[in-house]
């Protein structure tokens, strides 16, 4: 026999083991080849390129904050806005900016240079994933919001913890469409079909004026909005997500003419050159 050839057990053996999920809230998605990118949006974003991923299993929603804490309680861990900045990886800093802070979303009062991102995100002492606008801020009554304020090492930690890994752009971008290849949203092409919001996102002036017509002024709980075809919640909107790919503009990416298998997006570089581009298992 070809050993290429599944036997008709090890087929029953491997669909039975995708009907059971490895942990409680996740979902298989069957893989398959899509068109990955835009070339409506953002500039990094293109060419449209087509792209193949095996099947993979994925969290039904991202991390939320009472599923962040239960690690926290279980292993003491410390995630890196908790944590002083250390002098030597910020040469001339002011003694004072080295104290554990993170970046917050303020709204200004009025309309803004949209060049100048520092009109609306504000370096904040004490704030964390404990204290997301502040350190007079809580997560009080918000243990089904997602985490905010968690760094790429931190979301490794967590993943190593429960067992699980982050998706590569790739298969996150894959979750994302549902099915739905080439379509402008997760959900399909209009923005508000039939007038109803499908994710949390801003409505007015960005970044002044926020009309809150999806219900919402910051983040939402999960699952607040309507799953996409894989059923999975808020692959668009609500919160930043990680994956584990390290960011590089398509366009610069060596590319073959045919099917991309599995990308991994770009080559490693330091990160104080290249960052790490967003995702579904864990989320900023």
């Amino acid at each position: 026999m070809d050993p290429k050839v599944e036997s008709r057990s090890e087929v029953q053996l491997e669909t039975s083991s995708r009907q059971v999920p490895p942990f409680p809230g996740m979902v298989w998605i069957p893989g398959g080849t899509f068109q990955m990118g835009s070339d409506k949006f953002y500039a990094e974003e293109r060419p449209i390129h087509k792209v193949t991923i095996d099947g993979f299993w994925i969290d039904q929603h991202t991390v939320t904050n009472e599923e962040w804490s239960r690690f926290v309680q279980e292993t003491g861990y410390v995630s890196l806005a908790e944590r002083p900045a250390k002098a030597e990886d910020y040469p001339g800093a002011a003694p004072e900016m080295l104290a554990p802070a993170s970046v917050v979303f303020r709204m200004p009062k009025s309309a803004v240079d949209l060049t100048n991102c520092y009109d609306w995100w504000t370096y904040v002492k004490g704030a964390d994933w404990q204290h997301p606008s502040g350190p007079e801020s809580s997560i009080q009554d918000k243990a089904k919001h997602p985490v905010v304020h968690v760094a790429y090492e931190d979301v490794e930690a967590y993943a190593k913890w429960i067992g699980k890994d982050l998706p590569t752009e790739g298969e996150w971008e894959f979750a994302a469409r549902g099915g739905l290849d080439g379509a402008d949203f997760v959900w399909g092409n209009d923005f508000t079909p039939r007038g109803v919001h499908m994710a949390n996102t801003w409505q007015g002036e960005f970044p002044w004026q926020n009309l809150k017509s999806d219900g919402f002024e910051g983040t939402a709980p999960v699952g607040s909005f309507p799953a996409n075809r894989y059923g999975l919640y808020d692959m668009a909107g609500n919160v930043w997500q990680w994956t584990k790919d390290w960011f590089q503009e398509y366009s610069k990416i060596q590319r073959a003419c045919c099917a991309s298998l599995n990308p991994r997006g770009g080559w490693k570089k330091p990160a104080t050159i290249l960052g790490s581009r967003t995702s579904r298992s864990q989320e900023e």
